[in-house]
């Protein structure tokens, strides 16, 4: 295929958008559809809460550790092979996770599909905003790649629903395979070359510092409820992970070849908005990893049904993040990431007071608030983060903004699903001294084992397992959502403190200025073009 010239790319540039939301579309619900296929896992693979935390994480946590390493890559070889090299991996992962016999192979299948991940997230962004060189279009494709980001996030648990009502569990991973032929294949005609014309050298040292650090750390706050909170494992697995993360900051700041300029973090335009991102995906993975659950075992819903209600979430977030540019270009990104993050701790408070007996509407008010609050606000804060950066660095911007989703992402089902097992299997011991042995350990794991051992207990004690194994459960989510509701206003707190209301004028770039994107130089035409676009 010959080089695509500058008029052929602003042409395209729209139907290459259309790409790089497909492809980030396949690996965000991939990141969520597991969700509600948490229950059919504990009844397939006999999966226990701190498996199912795994299940989760360790897609979450490969793609973290490698973003930066992989978005430093696309800069140096051209994010259009990573991307490509990307979905190939997360296929191939898919497919194996499909045919997985137990937990643990799901697992280590996950990891897989997680490197692919990490290839393929930041080759989208970091495309998306070297083809889009006019400032107010890139601002409404960023808004468009948010809305898919976060549209992604809640419409995996309704495709993961009807998948499993009509096919068996494995379908939630084979349905990528199509979706990514599709796009390797538009990919190829559409999307242009684009790489760093003076890439920095890799950075193995940082690569496997952050990965240690990150790993380390949301490793013991996970397994923290299984050896205790202030157990020597848990405090010190903490302490190295934190001691690796301070090694990576060191190292980065004296390296020759950083994995990323951690002097950027002193823009309060990057810091604040990255800030915001990571604590919007903290609480928003920490909800839904407890809400299918709740919706399966606590209210009695099949997988479909569960995942049809969070259509509501889908749409309220899709409606904001349509209107999150327009507000923003007239408000500032300021009052939008403010009041978002502000509407979004409103309904995690909500969903705090819920108990055993309230219904969906009342989750569903709660639900569209924290809908609105993240459509509103991850948009502006993505531009924010993407506009502090030149267009070179597109690459490496875009691994820092999707870590901090996917950090946040992590950290938020780590600390959320250990409050909620702890305040669980407090509450519950009392009554499972009068289980037989055999069965206490399956109780304790998780909400779906406690029913199925009540399920088969004798007579009306099964149903007194079965109901107090849901208000424990019920107790544990309240008590996590408190988690949820300090992420979010902290993330408020910290915008309208130090997020600028629009970008300064020596970090607005110039509607002309085009950079390569797989050519040495943009030609007049193309810039008539981009002026006129403005106008």
């Amino acid at each position: 295929m010959t080089t695509p010239t500058p008029e052929q790319i602003h042409s395209r540039r729209w139907a290459t958008l259309g790409v790089l939301c497909l492809s980030l579309l396949v690996v965000v619900v991939d990141g969520s559809i597991v969700n509600v296929a948490l229950p059919t896992l504990v009844r397939h693979l006999h999966a226990s809460t701190s498996a199912l935390q795994w299940v989760v994480d360790a897609y979450t946590l490969a793609v973290a550790g490698l973003l930066l390493t992989l978005g430093s890559l696309g800069d140096r070889i051209g994010r259009h092979r990573t991307l490509a090299g990307g979905l190939i991996v997360f296929a191939l992962g898919s497919a194996l996770a499909a045919m997985s016999t137990s937990a643990t192979e799901l697992i280590a299948c996950r990891v897989v599909m997680g490197i692919g991940a990490a290839a393929v997230m930041p080759a989208t962004l970091s495309i998306l905003t070297n083809v889009f060189t006019v400032p107010s279009e890139r601002a409404k494709a960023i808004a468009m790649w948010s809305s898919v980001a976060g549209l992604g996030v809640v419409v995996g648990p309704t495709l993961g629903g009807w998948l499993l009502e009509h096919f068996a569990w494995g379908s939630i991973f084979m349905v990528n395979l199509p979706i990514v032929a599709v796009a390797l294949v538009a990919g190829r005609l559409v999307v242009p070359p684009s790489a760093n014309p003076h890439p920095r050298a890799l950075d193995p040292v940082g690569a496997l510092l952050s990965m240690a650090g990150i790993l380390a750390v949301v490793y013991a706050i996970i397994e923290a409820p299984s050896h205790g909170w202030l157990s020597s494992v848990t405090l010190g697995t903490a302490t190295v992970g934190i001691a690796l993360l301070v090694g990576f900051g060191a190292f980065e700041l004296h390296s020759t070849h950083q994995m990323v300029d951690l002097r950027i973090f002193s823009n309060a335009r990057f810091s604040a908005a990255s800030f915001a991102v990571t604590m919007i995906f903290l609480a928003l993975f920490g909800w839904l990893f407890l809400f299918t659950q709740q919706l399966q075992f606590v209210l009695g819903y099949s997988a479909l049904a569960a995942g049809v209600r969070c259509l509501p979430f889908a749409l309220t977030m899709g409606v904001a993040s349509a209107l999150s540019a327009k507000a923003a270009a007239r408000a500032g990104t300021k009052v939008v990431v403010t009041v978002g993050l502000a509407l979004m701790a409103v309904g995690f408070g909500l969903l705090s007071t819920a108990n055993v007996h309230s219904g969906y509407p009342m989750l569903m008010v709660a639900s569209i608030f924290v809908a609105a609050g993240m459509g509103l606000a991850m948009a502006p804060a993505t531009e924010s983060i993407m506009g502090s950066l030149p267009r070179t660095q597109a690459g490496v911007g875009s691994a820092v903004n999707d870590t901090t989703r996917f950090v946040g992402g992590a950290l938020g089902v780590a600390l959320t699903g250990s409050v909620a097992s702890s305040v669980f299997t407090s509450q519950l011991h009392p009554v499972l001294t009068h289980v037989p042995a055999r069965y206490v350990v399956e109780a304790k794991s998780s909400i779906g084992g406690a029913v199925t051992v009540g399920q088969h207990a004798p007579g009306s004690f099964g149903q007194f397992i079965v109901d107090l194994a849901r208000q424990a459960f019920i107790a544990g989510s309240d008590r996590a959502m408190l988690v949820a509701v300090v992420a979010a206003v902290a993330g408020s707190l910290v915008a309208a403190r130090f997020l600028p209301a629009r970008a300064t004028a020596s970090a607005t770039e110039p509607a002309t200025e085009i950079e390569r994107v797989g050519y040495e130089a943009a030609s007049p035409v193309m810039t008539t073009m981009a002026s006129a676009t403005v106008s």
